[in-house]
């Protein structure tokens, strides 16, 4: 249903742009409505073209889970930290996927904006909240490959795939802030 939406809606957005520019006495030159056509198509949040807030959610509540079962993040990592977390502390996972969820709907462009429990010196807080954690960037890039996968699981389409792994990584240096080299 919502493909025929979508799709109906690029039709609609198609019919109306050349309708416009067909029309030699319109207010706009005929290069300005296509533009403008084209324009509000383009316009989308990463928010909207991802579905909203419940399918952002559903793409969280897959991906925290996954997270939790990933033997090199999750209940088995090597990480004492982030092991003792996905395994003592897993009554906090509801409200995670919550701060999860309004995360990527702030950094998508969405109307919920979030704001970090421990606040740090982005305005995110990301380094903060994960600093106990001693995330190595070897077990970002996991956490990284495993929301990748959940996208694919989603069939999210490859431009917003993108966007949102570029969202994410650009967060790296915040998330692994707190990592010291064991050995």
């Amino acid at each position: 249903m919502k493909t025929a939406v979508s799709t109906s809606l690029t039709r609609r957005s198609v019919v109306a742009a050349l309708a416009l520019a067909a029309a030699s006495t319109a207010v706009l030159p005929a290069d300005n409505a296509l533009a403008q056509a084209k324009k509000t198509t383009a316009e989308k949040s990463l928010y909207e073209r991802l579905g909203g807030v419940f399918a952002i959610a559903a793409v969280i509540d897959h991906f925290s889970d996954a997270v939790v079962k990933n033997p090199i993040v999750g209940k088995k990592s090597r990480n004492p930290q982030l092991r003792k977390w996905h395994t003592k502390n897993l009554e906090r996972l509801p409200g995670l996927k919550f701060m999860r969820t309004l995360w990527v709907c702030d950094v998508s462009g969405g109307p919920f904006k979030f704001v970090a429990t421990k606040p740090g010196t982005t305005p995110l807080g990301l380094e903060e909240a994960h600093r106990d954690l001693r995330i190595s960037p070897a077990e970002f890039d996991e956490v990284a490959a495993e929301l990748g996968r959940t996208l694919d699981h989603f069939k999210i389409p490859k431009p917003e795939k993108t966007e949102v792994l570029e969202a994410f990584a650009a967060h790296k240096d915040e998330v692994t802030a707190g990592y010291v080299k064991r050995g």
